[in-house]
């Protein structure tokens, strides 16, 4: 069915006729061009299901519009049609986009069906959308082991693991598959998997999929850019699937991220997923973006709801959307989530949930702290970790300068000059917004490059455009607080310079993943002084094993060399400690000279 935004549609009566189309009308097009057009059945869906219907009104009834030159052009804020740029009154059910008329849905449909082929309304889902045996057998889908998988023997299972470097712990833990096949998705699923160019899992989709497709809580630790979005999403799809219909403002699945881009970029990706399957609408739910629009799309059926804690609550708290359906709960960066300040917003949001539902938390870095309180939130999880825990991607090359503050400028302008270094785009990491907007305007005076600063001060439309022309390549070098250094796919991007250094290693981490992204090379840069001493020890322990070369200054400093002996200190207090046989005497006589010398 054809859905307005804000209006309830009534289907016309059998008697209303036609209107008039214009000689090359989308709709002629996509109906006798053999080659550019959709399948047959779908064409005949799109000529009975778009007959001119009528939207109630308290005074008159309206026609549903046919062509685009009948629709106005939207106000600000309101939603775009994605043919013409005029107001999507309408969301197309085949796409979750928004069209302004017949006419542009029926353009829309036309060019998602050259994309994809015609294979894109398969068998499966050719016989209807809304009421056909797809929908039947998407709702009895359960994971079930693959025979090759089961086939194979536990030492073969093993030497996966072991090679892939895939850790799962917990009870009863489903074997990892090999391939996308292996979990036996619907035809159009595979399909959009494909043309989104995935062709192999990676190894936290390979161990995640199977167990969160159980509906098991699951706990993931893996590399930036290991894949770990599509590791949750393709079980959130694949629930929304399994029920038929939906209730307006009561979503089934909720995701929620720390930022609005990267909120932004999980749905694009969720869309990608469900095209052409039927009811799967998504709603974005983040500040800095109108609200109304927001609020206009929850009236409709949807079933996934990607949102930051912040504007959900707000949400919430006018009763535009209700949680009581939500069964599976994803929190993506969970580390971040979790800490102070999000903390309180995930746990208000989870009170509104049912207790029933399964939680999938993902990161690339999840301390103890967070992991304990992790646990807190989840019944009887796996814990997947992929690689070494909370470490840097391997596929980034680290290389750390001892450069004194007054310095880094032309440092940073030597690396911009340097031909085997500068592969544009940059991002260059600092640690304060002023600071952002100053280096950018120094690096578009000396260097002349187009350079352009990102942090929260900027409106969210800047925001996104900046963001788009950094993933188009029309900026050279982008100058970032920390905003862009979590979970975004910025696979263009080769080189990042840590220009300040972040204040805390997980940060560290997430940072210099965006070099690495997708399984791609890049390198990192970051600079250090004596005013990042609180890091000298954890930055020697994660880097030196990367065979990378440090700086003297930072291997000769007096505080590395304190760090190393308290580190040592703790270590042996934490041997004595553990009591064994040999060592138990010991721990009795230590304690009574202890209460002898009180």
């Amino acid at each position: 069915m054809f859905m307005p935004r804000s209006l309830k549609l009534k289907r016309a009566p059998e008697s209303h006729q036609n209107p008039k189309r214009s000689k090359a009308t989308p709709e002629d097009t996509a109906s006798t061009s053999p080659s550019d057009t959709c399948p047959p059945e779908e064409t005949v869906n799109i000529e009975k299901e778009e007959e001119p219907s009528h939207i109630e009104t308290e005074d008159a009834e309206e026609p549903v519009k046919s062509f685009k030159k009948n629709q106005r052009w939207p106000e600000p804020g309101e939603p775009v049609c994605v043919m013409c740029g005029r107001y999507g009154e309408y969301i197309c059910d085949k796409t979750d986009n928004d069209v302004c008329s017949l006419e542009c849905k029926a353009s829309h449909l036309a060019k998602m069906c050259l994309d994809f082929g015609e294979k894109v309304f398969s068998k499966d889902l050719q016989e209807g959308s809304e009421s056909s045996s797809a929908a039947d057998s998407e709702q009895s889908y359960s994971y079930k082991e693959d025979v090759f998988i089961s086939e194979l023997t536990e030492e073969q299972v093993e030497r996966v693991k072991t090679e892939l470097a895939i850790v799962a712990a917990g009870s009863e833990v489903c074997r990892p598959i090999i391939e996308f096949e292996h979990c036996h998705f619907p035809t159009a699923l595979r399909l959009n998997l494909k043309k989104a160019g995935y062709e192999a899992p990676t190894p936290v989709q390979m161990q995640m999929l199977p167990v969160a497709l159980r509906g098991r809580d699951v706990i993931a630790s893996a590399d930036t850019g290991s894949g770990k979005t599509v590791a949750f999403l393709l079980p959130v799809v694949m629930h929304a699937l399994q029920s038929q219909t939906a209730s307006p403002s009561c979503p089934l699945c909720l995701i929620l991220t720390p930022t609005r881009e990267l909120a932004i970029q999980i749905e694009k990706q969720t869309k990608e997923l469900v095209m052409g399957l039927p009811n799967m609408r998504t709603a974005l739910l983040v500040g800095g973006m109108p609200l109304p629009p927001q609020l206009h799309r929850l009236k409709q059926n949807i079933k996934i709801v990607i949102a930051t804690p912040g504007r959900l609550l707000e949400i919430l708290k006018q009763k535009a959307v209700r949680l009581d359906n939500v069964r599976v709960i994803v929190v993506d960066e969970a580390d971040t989530m979790l800490k102070m300040g999000f903390q309180q917003q995930v746990l208000e949001v989870l009170e509104q949930v049912p207790e029933e539902h399964q939680t999938l938390l993902t990161s690339a870095t999840i301390p103890t702290g967070t992991e304990q309180l992790a646990a807190r939130l989840t019944r009887d999880p796996v814990s997947i970790t992929i690689g070494q825990k909370n470490q840097p991607c391997a596929n980034v090359r680290q290389i750390v300068l001892w450069v004194e503050e007054p310095s880094k400028k032309k440092k940073l302008f030597e690396i911009l000059n340097d031909r085997k270094l500068y592969q544009p785009p940059v991002v260059v990491f600092v640690d304060c917004k002023l600071g952002a907007d100053l280096l950018c305007e120094a690096v578009q005076k000396v260097m002349g490059l187009k350079a352009v600063a990102i942090h929260s001060d900027k409106l969210q439309w800047e925001r996104n455009k900046i963001v788009k022309g950094l993933l188009e390549g029309q900026f050279e070098v982008v100058v970032s607080t920390g905003i862009l250094g979590r979970g975004l796919d910025l696979v263009n991007v080769k080189l990042v310079v840590n220009f300040d250094m972040p204040a805390n290693m997980d940060e560290y981490v997430h940072q210099i993943g965006r070099a690495g992204r997708l399984g791609h090379r890049g390198t990192a840069i970051t600079f250090m002084n004596n005013n990042n001493k609180r890091l000298f020890l954890d930055i020697v322990t994660r880097v030196k094993p990367t065979g990378s070369i440090l700086p003297p200054q930072l291997l000769n400093s007096p505080h590395l060399h304190e760090q190393q002996r308290r580190a040592r200190q703790r270590s042996s207090r934490a041997q004595e400690v553990i009591v064994s046989k040999s060592n138990l005497i010991d721990i009795i006589r230590k304690h009574d000279k202890r209460s002898a010398n009180k």
